[in-house]
């Protein structure tokens, strides 16, 4: 029996079946209805599914059994939530390169230091968090 509490990469069908409870040929139908669940394919034609894959197919779930909405609904807010994710991403992207052009102190490679280990910690977290927004 394999351990699913431990994170992969890709799943196959079988594998997104049993975490997520709905039955493989749900899977396929859902991927014909909703145009956010794409998963890709290996060399071998055979559907690889990641962990943004399966958090959309667990939200699919919620919306059309638990909630009870019909797949138009399911898909009007699932387009909804994607717009909402979008637009607060582009507003941070500019609303950071604003904030870099206006920075009182430009960037002088002349004068480059070192910079102390912890100031690196926080650059490298608020670079995620840019990442993980875009």
């Amino acid at each position: 029996m394999k351990d699913f509490n431990l994170k992969k990469l890709y799943y196959s069908i079988s594998e997104v079946s049993k975490i997520t409870e709905v039955e493989q040929y749900v899977l396929r139908y859902w991927e014909t209805e909703f145009e956010q669940l794409k998963p890709q394919k290996n060399r071998a034609g055979n559907r690889v599914f990641t962990n943004k894959d399966i958090q959309l197919i667990l939200q699919i779930k919620s919306l059309l059994r638990e909630k009870r909405y019909t797949i138009e609904g399911a898909k009007n807010i699932l387009t909804n939530l994607l717009n909402e994710k979008e637009i607060h991403s582009v507003k941070v992207v500019h609303e950071t390169k604003r904030t870099i052009e206006n920075a009182p102190v430009k960037f002088n490679p002349n004068e480059l230091k070192e910079i102390p280990a912890s100031e690196l910690v926080e650059i490298r977290i608020f670079l995620e968090r840019i990442a993980s927004l875009l």
